[in-house]
C-alpha cells in the first residue's frame, strides 16, 4: 500500500466530493462546491484541500484554512475525513500532519476540528492532543410531516433571499445576529465584499429557499437554505435580530422555508444545532426535527 498526500485539484473534485459524502452523508459535498473554495485559496479564508491518496486513489480530505471572521487572531481550522473502509491504516494521521504544517504556515497557532460523537473519532483526535469543547447536534426532518407557516402579524412581510432588492440587508442581519450565535469563536469581523464572496456567491446557496422577515425596511429574522440542486436539502444559520425577538419571526421564516423546500421537491432536511441553545433545539422539535448523529469541536495549540 503506498499512501500520499497532496493538494487538491479541480480533476479531484468528483472523487473527493465521494470520500465526503461516504464519511459524512449528511454532508452536502458537490464538486461545483469543492471547486469553488478551491478557488478561493488567495481570499481571506486561505482555503484549501490536501487528499489522501492509498495507490493513486483519494481515501479522504482534510478541508483547512484560516477563521478570518474573528477578531481573534491566529484561528484555523482543519476538519479531516476518511472512506469508512480506509480508516486505521495511516490516512487520518498523514493528512492532519499536513494539514497543521499548513495551517502554521499562514500563521494560525490554533487548529480547530469538527469530530464526529464516536469513540474511534473522538480518540483519534484526543491523541493527536486536542481538547474537547462544545457539542453540536445533527438533526433531519420530514419535509411532508413539517407544520404550514402561521400567518405573519400584520407590519411583517416574507420574501426569499432572491426578492431582495439589496442584498446588503441581509449582510447586515446576518453580521448582528453572528454577534449571539453560540460557539467558541466569536463570527464578527467581516466585510461587504467578503461576505459577497464567502456567503452569497456560494454555489450552494439557495436564494429561493433562502427565507427573510422584512420589518419597516430591514430584515429581522431569515433562515438560510442550502441545496445540492437536487437532493438535499440543509437549513443553515436561523436567526433574529434583538429589537425584533420573542416575536414568532424565527418560527415564521423557518416553516415558511421548510414549506418551499417541500413545494421545490425536497423530501428531508438537514440542519446543526449547538447542544447549548435549548431555544433553537424546542423550536427545531416542533418543526419534526430529530437528532441524528452528535460532533464535538475541538481545538489544538500548534507548535510554533
Amino acid at each position: 500500500m503506498t499512501l500520499t498526500v497532496r493538494p487538491f485539484a479541480d480533476a479531484d473534485a468528483d472523487a473527493v466530493s465521494e470520500v465526503l459524502r461516504a464519511g459524512l452523508p449528511h454532508l452536502l459535498a458537490t464538486p461545483e462546491l469543492l471547486r469553488w473554495q478551491a478557488a478561493r485559496a488567495l481570499g481571506p479564508e486561505r482555503f484549501g484541500a490536501l487528499v489522501a491518496e492509498v495507490d493513486g486513489v483519494p481515501a479522504g480530505v482534510a478541508r483547512t484554512g484560516l477563521l478570518h471572521e474573528s477578531a481573534e487572531p491566529g484561528l484555523g481550522f482543519v476538519n479531516l475525513t476518511v472512506r469508512p473502509e480506509r480508516r486505521g491504516r495511516g490516512a487520518g494521521a498523514a493528512l492532519l500532519a499536513a494539514a497543521e504544517q499548513r495551517l502554521a504556515g499562514l500563521g494560525a497557532t490554533t487548529a480547530y476540528a469538527m469530530v464526529d460523537d464516536t469513540p474511534a473519532d473522538l480518540a483519534f483526535a484526543e491523541r493527536h492532543g486536542y481538547r474537547r469543547g462544545r457539542r453540536s447536534l445533527l438533526l433531519r426532518c420530514d419535509l411532508a410531516a413539517a407544520p404550514p407557516p402561521p400567518e405573519p402579524e400584520p407590519g411583517v412581510r416574507l420574501l426569499a433571499a432572491a426578492d431582495l432588492p439589496d442584498p446588503r440587508l441581509l449582510y447586515e442581519a446576518d453580521l448582528d445576529v453572528s454577534r449571539d450565535e453560540p460557539g467558541e469563536v466569536g463570527m464578527d469581523e467581516i466585510g461587504y465584499a467578503d461576505w459577497l464572496a464567502a456567503y452569497w456567491h456560494r454555489p450552494d446557496l439557495d436564494r429561493e429557499l433562502t427565507t427573510v422577515a422584512m420589518v419597516d425596511g430591514e430584515v429581522a429574522a431569515f433562515t438560510v437554505g442550502l441545496t445540492d440542486s437536487r437532493h438535499d436539502h440543509r437549513c443553515g444559520m436561523t436567526g433574529t435580530r434583538r429589537p425584533h425577538r420573542r416575536r414568532g419571526l424565527a418560527r415564521l421564516v423557518k416553516q415558511a422555508a421548510l414549506g418551499r423546500a417541500a413545494a421545490a421537491g425536497f423530501r428531508h432536511s438537514v440542519t446543526v444545532n449547538d447542544a447549548g441553545n435549548a431555544a433553537m433545539l424546542g423550536l427545531n422539535a416542533t418543526l419534526g426535527y430529530r437528532t441524528i448523529a452528535a460532533q464535538w469541536r475541538y481545538r489544538r495549540d500548534l507548535p510554533r
